[in-house]
């Protein structure tokens, strides 16, 4: 039950930040939509291909879908209200990071994933929708610029599977993973941490 809740929260999450940044780019209302769906399911429809689950889950569990459309929708007509919570959406995107980090390496271990592919699985759960949200947009994803956000999700599901090994219960896993992604991502913003930069050279 927990499993299904977290998916939820971290759909609804992944929804009103991605159609947020559709906001901003001046989308429609149907260009808001897509942006907002697809940052919302696109993780876990890649985790499920992954995992070779047909249908994917995020397109055959109307409640999947219909949050992420409700969530999109809401921004749409209250992205004035909205934009305003910008460090409010920034801890949305975190938490939704989090949540898909966990619950796409548990989903991945109850399909029989080996510890180091349901990690990475996992991570690419969290990331998915974000790529496909930047690449709708046209702007370099973030998995490829100096925020850190791969890593706390890569730890987070790492966390999750290693709980797993060591018999720990699949409700403290879960939380556990989550905290640390979650948090991690959160305290790297607020220090403004990021990974180093390969040094060009000095131009004479």
């Amino acid at each position: 039950m927990l499993l299904k809740i977290l998916e939820l929260v971290g759909i609804v999450a992944f929804a009103m930040s991605g159609a947020l940044v559709g906001v901003v780019k001046r989308l429609d209302l149907f260009g808001v939509f897509l942006v907002g769906v697809f940052t919302a399911v696109g993780g876990g429809i890649v985790r499920d291909l992954l995992l070779d689950i047909h249908p994917p889950s995020s397109l055959s569990n109307w409640r999947y879908l219909g949050s992420a459309f409700a969530a999109s929708i809401l921004v749409f007509y209250m992205h004035t209200v909205v934009s305003k919570l910008n460090r409010e959406i920034l801890v949305l995107d975190a938490l939704g990071m989090g949540l898909f980090a966990t619950t796409g390496a548990t989903i991945a271990i109850e399909a029989g994933a080996q510890p180091l592919a349901a990690a990475l699985i996992g991570a690419t759960s969290a990331i998915g929708g974000g790529i496909l949200r930047d690449v709708l947009v046209n702007e370099v994803p973030l998995l490829l610029q100096r925020d850190l956000y791969a890593i706390p999700a890569l730890l987070g599901s790492a966390v999750l599977v290693a709980a797993h090994e060591l018999g720990v219960g699949q409700n403290v896993a879960l939380v556990l993973g989550t905290v640390l992604a979650t948090g991690l991502r959160l305290l790297a913003l607020w220090r403004g941490w990021s990974l180093p930069q390969a040094r060009m050279p000095r131009e004479d």
